[in-house]
């Protein structure tokens, strides 16, 4: 039995990606179709990182066709991903060298922020893609600890900074510019802000799908300036059970809310304590806090992470869980958050403005 190109679309209209949740056709993941006699060979193209489940695409798209076209002969798939820049706040001006802020928020501090933060962005590098991370706690900066990184960046051309780097990220930090750990920052508003805006412009960021920018706690200065000048594609708020620190973090939420930023989603730490000695598992802190508050806002619960202190331990360590225990599970929690927020990035609308031509008016 003969069939064409339409028959292989038509078949993979039935085939959902787990990941998105939609068909393969209507997610546009569908490119390339080629037909050699009764052999079918096609690209998968993901709008998200996901190196880690290529092959179970793979398997399942050569799979379905093979049952669906009566006659197929040898079914090919090569399925890639790539990260395209997407919608920002209007008139926010783009940062040189990334295509997506993804800003990390907590209502109040001690919920393991900048911990999920940090493991999040190391998440995203192990599903292939590009990733920084932007320490914006200016007053208790914890970003080069918890990726190990000391030292100070240099500048080439004496206006920017080179990026930190390790564990495949590229980093910048307050803390990499003030003489140790105890050394205070003793600043005003203004200088906060004007100092965040400066890390973020002024380093030389290479070519970055993502950039994770860890929050401070709280609806101040930072988090307003964050909201008006810088192009922040998504938020994820962070919080755990309690009601105290769930009630900061729907502050956190309709902040972002109302300067014009997508919420994309919610994720609960420290949601079940797990003994380190026998290995129970109990809800200290209360249970189904942050899945009711994604059910009060509808947005969605992205997942929860448990009270474990080798999560604590590794990241104190400069070895956050996602590269200490890569395949732990706790770092698989973590590996299927950021493919969720990856997904919902994707299905926002794109960020046309590089597609346009610059018009320069000079006299002759």
């Amino acid at each position: 039995m003969s069939f064409n190109e339409t028959d292989v679309q038509n078949a993979l209209k039935s085939l959902i990606d787990p990941n998105t949740r939609k068909d393969f056709v209507s997610g546009k993941s569908v490119k390339n179709i080629k037909l050699s006699g009764n052999d079918v060979s096609l690209d998968i193209l993901l709008g998200y990182p996901a190196r880690s489940v290529w092959g179970e695409v793979r398997a399942m798209v050569e799979a379905h066709l093979k049952s669906a076209l009566p006659g197929v002969g040898k079914v090919s798939a090569n399925v890639t991903s790539k990260v395209v820049p997407h919608a920002v706040q209007r008139g926010v001006p783009l940062v040189e060298g990334v295509k997506n802020i993804i800003a990390v928020a907590s209502g109040k501090g001690g919920v393991g922020k900048s911990t999920t933060a940090v493991n999040l962005a190391l998440a995203l590098a192990a599903e292939g893609a590009r990733v920084g991370v932007l320490d914006a706690d200016i007053y208790g900066p914890s970003q080069p600890t918890m990726l190990g990184i000391s030292g100070q960046p240099v500048s080439k051309d004496g206006k920017s900074m080179e990026p930190m780097t390790n564990h495949g990220l590229q980093s910048m930090s307050i803390g990499y510019m003030i003489a140790g750990d105890d050394a205070p920052m003793i600043w005003r508003g203004p200088m906060v802000t004007q100092a965040l805006d400066q890390l973020l412009r002024q380093t030389r960021w290479d070519n970055l799908d993502y950039l994770v920018v860890d929050l401070p706690p709280g609806t101040g200065d930072i988090q307003l300036t964050l909201a008006q000048k810088v192009p922040v594609t998504g938020a994820v708020i962070v919080t755990t059970p309690q009601d105290i620190a769930l009630l900061d973090a729907r502050k956190g939420l309709k902040m972002f809310e109302k300067v014009g930023i997508k919420i994309l989603g919610i994720v609960e730490n420290m949601s079940t304590h797990i003994c380190s000695k026998c290995g129970h598992e109990e809800h200290i802190f209360g249970a189904g806090g942050g899945e009711k508050m994604c059910a009060d806002y509808q947005t969605e619960f992205l997942g929860s992470l448990p009270l474990d202190i080798r999560i604590r331990e590794q990241a104190d360590s400069g070895n956050p869980t996602v590269v200490a225990d890569p395949e732990g599970n706790i770092a698989k929690v973590y590996k299927q958050i950021a493919r969720r927020i990856a997904v919902k990035i994707a299905e926002m609308a794109q960020d046309h403005s590089a597609a346009f031509p610059k018009i320069v008016v000079q006299n002759t």
